[in-house]
């Protein structure tokens, strides 16, 4: 049986849209850091997001309809939050390609 790698440094980009959009993922037999979240406003309109923690059938969010003003940006995480194995992130915008989203993430094998 193959090892798993002690950790794992992982960059996730998305450009959300009005839909629930799943970007990451703690994969099975790892617990996930989110070390940063960013959401950057391409348009020049305002656009609103909500971003969620999502742990079996609990969906919990972490920021709710937050407006970023046209081309700017907006940090929802105020330090870092830990996953464990399943649980997910997730988000979604007020308007297609007006959003896009990066996470850096660390895995380390439990």
């Amino acid at each position: 049986m193959a090892q798993l790698a002690l950790n794992r440094f992982q960059t996730v980009t998305l450009s959300i849209t009005d839909s629930d959009s799943t970007p990451y993922t703690a994969p099975a037999g790892y617990t996930a850091i989110v070390l940063y979240a960013h959401i950057t406003n391409v348009t020049t309109s305002a656009a609103s997001f909500t971003i969620s923690h999502v742990r079996s059938s609990t969906t919990t969010e972490i920021v709710k309809d937050v407006t970023v003003p046209p081309n700017d940006a907006y940090v929802p995480l105020d330090g870092k939050l830990v996953l464990e194995t399943n649980d997910s992130i997730k988000i979604v915008a007020s308007a297609n390609s007006s959003l896009k989203l990066i996470l850096s993430i660390l895995e380390t094998a439990n």
